[in-house]
């Protein structure tokens, strides 16, 4: 069983509470070949969104561009969404000091370095580079 495997069967699982408060799967379909395909993501919630921050090397999340409803297993319950991407490189780095501030864990693997309780700009400005967000409303 692969990583993402695993993270999914946890997420599906009565074993879920270890993980749900900061990772849901999403399930997404192509907008080219109309295949769905589902991904464990790690999130955080803020003003009624869910954000997650991904690589602009991945490419589950260009089928988001512009805007798309998706599903979601979320604390072990089904929801849907509406997702879309935000790729601009000033905001993902003004909205990074907000991620590291709620899953302040990350700032490590990423190399950000932590200085006065606060995140290096340099460092922001480096990883923003290479990251965009997707935002997530919840449907009624």
């Amino acid at each position: 069983m692969k990583g993402n495997d695993f993270m999914a069967w946890v997420l599906r699982s009565p074993f879920h509470r270890m993980l749900s408060n900061g990772m849901m799967l999403i399930t997404i379909t192509g907008r080219k070949s109309g295949k769905t395909f589902t991904t464990p993501v790690g999130y955080y919630e803020e003003n009624g969104a869910l954000w997650v921050l991904t690589s602009r090397d991945r490419t589950w999340w260009k089928n988001l561009q512009g805007g798309a409803k998706v599903d979601l297993l979320l604390k072990r319950k089904p929801v849907q969404g509406f997702a879309d991407t935000d790729l601009d490189e000033n905001s993902v780095e003004a909205r990074m000091a907000e991620y590291l501030r709620h899953v302040p864990q990350a700032a490590k693997p990423m190399k950000v370095r932590i200085e006065n309780g606060k995140p290096n700009p340099r460092d922001v400005a480096n990883i923003a580079k290479d990251r965009l967000f997707v935002k997530i409303k919840l449907l009624e």
